[in-house]
């Protein structure tokens, strides 16, 4: 357990740095906390960014993380608008821009993601954006409604989450996505054939299967989207949202181990034993599925600031988790749960055409590896569960919604 002269900083005031900070006090960290972050702004929720934000139905005090005065009463020093410079790992010394530095007893790395950025001709004309902070989405909602035309490139979850908001406000929405279906890297093919049909239902375009090949535009803003194909596409803004890039540079020049991430263990330990890498920036163990990835969703940063946490405080670790994430378009919530590694056969409960269903991914033994469900909380947490249980099902039984989850999952 820590004593008072005992210092962490950490850098990165995101969800997963702002709950590590928590977590620390709540686990019974005696010694001094020093939370850095680049935005102005103390940690806040990210994903209403693309949803309740831009539609007006959340304002800043609604994406706090946490009141205002938690982090005084809480002895958190925050160190807003300001960037880390480098680590020097020898001294245990966090360099800052402004030429301060801050010495450290144990270092938490939460340096998040950035959206990749496309190297296109006309890349850097106005009214081409991006939606990662507070500060994007202020600049997206400017840009959006009735009579304006969104062209969004990336038909992830951003791109779909930011279609279905420009639609409700009005304005005319084109998605351009270089694989064949939407939600590609995400979703199985049956619920992306479903999500594309309920978009192309509230008006949205898909092009799909389109590469884009530069913007166009008059008096330096962009003005049209060139396909590789020698299509324009007309707009009066650009979303891309093509995925993100883990910020690994301050570790990588430290000489942190990185792979597709900073490497960490269960403990979300890196390879210098007194600096810890949580969230979107981390490459991590995934015990249930006996493999090594990186994952970008707001309950994994919150699963390994309890990591991080646990381990400072020298508590046991908490449980291994099943990975989830979820996604807000229209009327529909999709949750996910598990990862569809080494599937076999996926069984259907519900039908589509309802909005209410889920497709439950299963190996050869009939173990469920993962759950996609729409407007159906009772199967996402059903599924959950059986994923953490890691026990065959019975196939007839889990496509029989006449049989509750509750009953299957016990």
């Amino acid at each position: 357990m820590s004593d008072t002269s005992e210092h962490i900083v950490i850098v990165g005031a995101g969800h997963g740095g702002g709950s590590v900070a928590a977590f620390l006090r709540q686990y019974g960290w005696k010694g001094r906390i020093t939370l850095i972050g680049d935005e102005p702004v103390p940690p806040y929720h990210r994903p209403p960014l693309s949803k309740a934000w831009l539609t007006g139905a959340a304002d800043a005090a609604s994406l706090a993380l946490r009141p205002a005065n938690f982090y005084t009463a809480q002895a958190i020093a925050l160190r807003l608008s300001t960037r880390v410079a480098a680590i020097d790992r020898g001294a245990r010394r966090v360099m800052l821009e402004d030429g301060e530095s801050l010495d450290y007893d144990r270092l938490v790395l939460a340096l998040g993601s950035r959206p990749r950025k496309l190297d296109l001709p006309g890349s850097g004309l106005a009214g081409i954006l991006e939606l990662r902070s507070a500060a994007d989405a202020d600049l997206l909602e400017g840009a959006i409604g009735p009579g304006r035309v969104l062209a969004i490139v990336g038909a992830g979850y951003i791109g779909l989450e930011v279609a279905a908001s420009a639609r409700s406000l009005g304005a005319g929405v084109v998605v351009i996505e270089r694989e064949a279906r939407v939600l590609a890297r995400i979703a199985s093919p049956p619920l992306s054939a479903f999500f594309e049909t309920h978009h192309r239902r509230h008006g949205v375009g898909l092009e799909l299967g389109a590469m884009v090949a530069g913007f166009e535009g008059i008096g330096g803003r962009v003005g049209l989207v060139r396909l590789a194909d020698g299509r324009a596409i007309a707009s009066d803004a650009v979303l891309v949202g093509v995925g993100g890039v883990a910020n690994t540079e301050l570790a990588e020049a430290a000489g942190l181990d990185c792979r597709n991430g900073i490497s960490v263990d269960q403990a979300s330990r890196t390879s210098d034993p007194a600096i810890y890498a949580i969230g979107d920036c981390s490459d991590r163990p995934l015990p249930l599925y006996h493999r090594q990835a990186r994952l970008e969703s707001v309950p994994n940063a919150l699963e390994q600031a309890k990591q991080a946490a646990a381990d400072l405080c020298e508590r046991a670790p908490p449980a291994p988790e099943v990975p989830w994430f979820w996604s807000d378009q229209y009327d529909l919530k999709l949750q996910i749960a598990g990862l569809p590694f080494d599937v076999a056969e996926t069984v259907q409960r519900g039908d589509p055409a309802t909005a209410r269903f889920a497709l439950f991914h299963l190996t050869d033994e009939g173990v469920v590896q993962a759950v996609e469900a729409v407007n159906s909380g009772a199967e996402f947490l059903g599924g959950r569960s059986l994923i953490g249980k890691r026990r065959p099902v019975d196939r007839g039984r889990l496509a029989d919604s006449t049989i509750s989850m509750k009953e299957i999952a016990a």
